[in-house]
């Protein structure tokens, strides 16, 4: 692959702030980055004149179930269109994650799931999340099953080494062996649809479990005992804990802003992370969509995705979001009193270093030329005006790439 230099751009590393003015890419990798006032390559490489946008790394996301039209489970050309089409809101790296289909029954899904992994040709997908099965709390679905070791054993075999990460429940009986083998397996336990107490909670994390995932959301209170006395469960002991990172649907509806402020607050900004936790729907106009799940989502403006079964109690209780990383991105900045760094640290450097990922979320030498160019008014939404990933342009706004179609 030839050189390429992008130039005239502001570059945001998410640890260093805003750093230079162009970015010079070898192959797969970046090979170089300018200061404003070094003179950029001027023989050999392609040219792309930033016009003075932002430049960003790509951005990461670790729970998301769907985009647009496409829902990740609902078969492997599902998740190939969908996890490619997440490029045009400058996701670059992403692990797709089953919810319904983790049951041993559907073990064939899962190894179908898994295999189609390698057919993503846009965006990255390294490994599946596995929302489930052993979980205590159903939320809007799913298995429910106690902690087994054999299930899991299974779950990897038929995913052939992709399971990056499992969310798990403390307070799922015998889950903490199931917490351990997936250390061990390199899989990061994620805690989430809970009700732990203190005790529950604090095992887990020394088992191993050291991120909570859409953290409050499916975290209800414990319940008052004593008159007086305010109860302490599982979310105060993940915010008291420094060694354990949230993620956050950053979408309004389903955490408020204060609880966002308030972890920021607790905890090193390093360990927040926004995700989408996206359904089908999102990205799309005001609508409702058919899931494949038996219901439809409707969607609207500043809300989430909501079941849609009219004299079925199940309806308008929530069912994922509506939300897309740049959206999430616009959010936070307008909620949180932090440097743009951190904001755009959060669905980059900060889900790659909780993953293990090294060369992703930084623009330096060496790292992966994971990159977006986007038109950003700086009170809105950001959008993506080209994509890079692995140091391929694969998303041009009003342009059909070749590798997209």
């Amino acid at each position: 692959m030839a050189e390429l230099l992008i130039r005239n751009a502001v570059l945001l590393d998410p640890l260093k702030g805003r750093t230079g003015a162009w970015v010079l890419i070898d192959g797969r990798s970046i090979a170089a980055v300018g200061a404003p006032d070094d003179p950029p390559p001027s023989d050999g490489a392609e040219q792309v004149d930033a016009q003075g946008r932002l430049l960003t790394p790509g951005l990461i996301d670790l729970h998301i179930h769907g985009i647009e039209r496409w829902l990740f489970e609902a078969g492997p050309d599902d998740l190939v269109q969908g996890v490619d089409a997440l490029a045009q809101y400058g996701v670059t790296t992403v692990l797709p994650t089953l919810y319904r289909v983790l049951a041993l029954g559907h073990l064939d899904r899962v190894r179908e799931l898994a295999a189609a992994l390698k057919r993503c040709r846009c965006v990255q997908a390294p490994g599946l999340h596995l929302e489930g099965p052993f979980l205590w709390l159903a939320g809007a679905g799913g298995e429910t099953l106690p902690g087994d070791v054999s299930h899991l054993e299974a779950l990897f075999a038929a995913a052939d080494g992709a399971v990056e990460a499992m969310s798990i429940s403390p307070d799922t009986p015998d889950i903490i062996p199931v917490i351990r083998r997936l250390v061990e397996r390199g899989a990061a336990p994620f805690i989430t649809h809970t009700q732990a107490d203190v005790e529950q909670t604090e095992a887990a994390i020394e088992a191993g479990a050291r991120h909570a995932t859409h953290f409050y959301d499916v975290f209800p209170a414990p319940a008052c005992v004593e008159q007086g006395a305010r109860p302490v469960g599982c979310v105060e002991a993940i915010l008291a804990d420094p060694r354990v990172s949230v993620d956050f649907i950053a979408d309004g509806v389903h955490v408020h802003p204060t609880a966002i402020k308030a972890a920021l607050a607790a905890k090193d900004p390093q360990r927040l992370i926004a995700i989408t936790d996206a359904n089908i729907g999102a990205g799309l106009a005001e609508g409702t969509y058919d899931t494949g799940w038996g219901y439809a989502v409707e969607v609207r403006p500043g809300d989430a995705a909501r079941i849609r079964l009219p004299g079925d109690p199940r309806d308008g209780v929530l069912a994922g979001s509506a939300l897309t990383m740049p959206q999430a991105i616009a959010n936070l900045r307008r909620w949180l009193k932090a440097p743009e760094q951190q904001v755009w640290a959060m669905a980059s450097w900060n889900p790659a270093a909780l993953m293990g990922w090294p060369t992703k979320g930084r623009i330096e030498p060496g790292a992966d030329a994971d990159l977006v160019l986007w038109d950003d008014p700086g009170d809105g939404v950001p959008q993506a005006a080209r994509t890079w990933s692995l140091g391929r342009c694969v998303y041009d706004r009003g342009v059909m790439m070749e590798s997209a179609k």
